[in-house]
């Protein structure tokens, strides 16, 4: 998918780099280390997504895998855009295009996990929610009194699907 801002397209393994730092200005998201995010580019570039602007600066990221034991469902990860890219549709435009690139291999269902009064995740997924015609259900995942030892938020999971493929985009990512 392209627009005159930016070109959607596989993740390369020269990425990595970039794509920490593009986390590192997306607050609230939790950074990781250089390799966590190469072997985001490489291992799972099938199911991650990268966005280019027009000077080629990595702008925008979605990092996803299918998780082994369920191999129609794409669990999305970390979604990444760029301040000088919100507002333009970039994130919604990412999603659909790796849903649609998953669901041609079988992907039928859509998982996330959200930290409450994350309203711009929250508003991201359901608009995809709304343009899939399905609804989520959710649960808690990991609790900040379990999991995180009052550290961190607590991480809601949101399911929605069965999904069928969706409807052909404007255009098509690049390789």
């Amino acid at each position: 998918m392209s627009s005159n801002a930016f070109t959607l397209r596989r993740p390369r393994p020269t990425d990595g780099h970039a794509l920490n730092k593009l986390i590192e200005r997306c607050p609230p998201l939790d950074t990781n280390s250089v390799y966590c995010n190469l072997l985001q580019c490489t291992h799972f570039s099938a199911t991650s997504i990268a966005a280019e602007n027009q000077s080629g600066e990595l702008v925008g990221f979605i990092s996803g895998y299918c998780p082994p034991e369920r191999p129609d469902t794409l669990f999305v990860w970390q979604v990444a855009v760029d301040d000088s890219m919100r507002g333009q549709g970039l994130g919604i435009g990412m999603l659909m295009a790796l849903i649609e690139r998953t669901a041609a291999h079988g992907v039928r269902w859509l998982e996330t996990t959200i930290s409450p009064g994350n309203g711009a995740s929250e508003a991201l997924f359901a608009k995809a929610f709304r343009q899939l015609g399905v609804t989520a259900s959710t649960e808690v995942l990991f609790s900040r009194a379990h999991h995180f030892n009052g550290q961190h938020d607590d991480e809601v999971l949101y399911r929605a699907g069965p999904f069928a493929i969706p409807v052909k985009l404007d255009s098509q990512e690049t390789a």
